[in-house]
């Protein structure tokens, strides 16, 4: 059963360092020893300029990548040292993912690619995960829609789906990398938004990564980078 509390720490960073190209002469560190928490209340967006380390901060806390030094715990578990297998299964369960390219199966319906996590973890879906998974889609106002495929959606819908795939496994955190860089302003606020309502409703912790100030202002939390450092960590008043 997950903890839904909104003060449960969801990821930990601890002195966490990141550097390219270790022992060699063009070694570079990018990360320079950061600390952060992030508790399933928050609803933070990440920002600096390009080059900060914004995408190398993001790739290590969803467990894409290794820090050189220093410890990230998720969910209380500390994952430096874990083998492939276990954060692979970690990564599953308590992270979902939204990226700018929606990354749609073009041969699956709507539904079945918001069914694709639990078909990779678990096998055939159940009754009641089938069932999820169409009140997820009917909640990012696509009912009538499980049956398309992509190429049937629009740009917005599309990533619509993608946000619902993201959430199919309840995750304690949702990690989002310019997810409206391809959207128009309306199909832009209205995924915005349901971040925002399942932030609220579920206690899925939001880590949002955008261009765009007019989303951004309206997070509740705001970590900026500059040149591998967190300059600035605020909460909205």
């Amino acid at each position: 059963m997950v903890d839904h509390r909104s003060d449960q720490e969801v990821v930990r960073l601890v002195g966490l360092r990141k550097s390219y190209n270790v022992g060699k002469p063009t070694e570079v560190e990018v990360l320079h020893g950061l600390d952060l928490t992030l508790a399933r209340r928050d609803f933070a967006t990440l920002v600096g300029a390009s080059g900060s380390g914004k995408s190398t901060l993001l790739n290590l806390v969803g467990l894409l990548d290794t820090p050189t030094s220093g410890e990230l715990f998720l969910m209380g578990k500390a994952t430096r040292d874990m083998g492939d297998a276990e954060r692979t299964a970690l990564r599953a369960n308590a992270i979902g993912f939204v990226f700018q390219f929606h990354h749609l199966i073009q041969a699956f319906t709507a539904v079945e690619n918001v069914l694709m996590p639990l078909m990779v973890t678990g096998g055939k879906p159940s009754s009641e995960q089938v069932e999820w998974a169409h009140r997820l889609l009917e909640q990012v106002g696509l009912k009538g829609l499980e049956r398309r495929k992509p190429d049937e959606l629009s740009g917005g819908q599309q990533q619509r789906v993608a946000v619902a795939r993201a959430l199919v496994m309840r995750p304690a955190l949702l990690l989002a990398d310019e997810p409206t860089g391809n959207l128009d302003t309306q199909s832009a606020a209205e995924v915005f938004r349901l971040f925002r309502q399942f932030n609220e409703e579920f206690g899925c912790a939001v880590l949002l990564v955008t261009h765009d100030t007019r989303l951004s202002e309206q997070c509740d939390r705001t970590i900026t980078l500059v040149d591998g450092n967190i300059e600035s960590d605020e909460r909205a008043l």
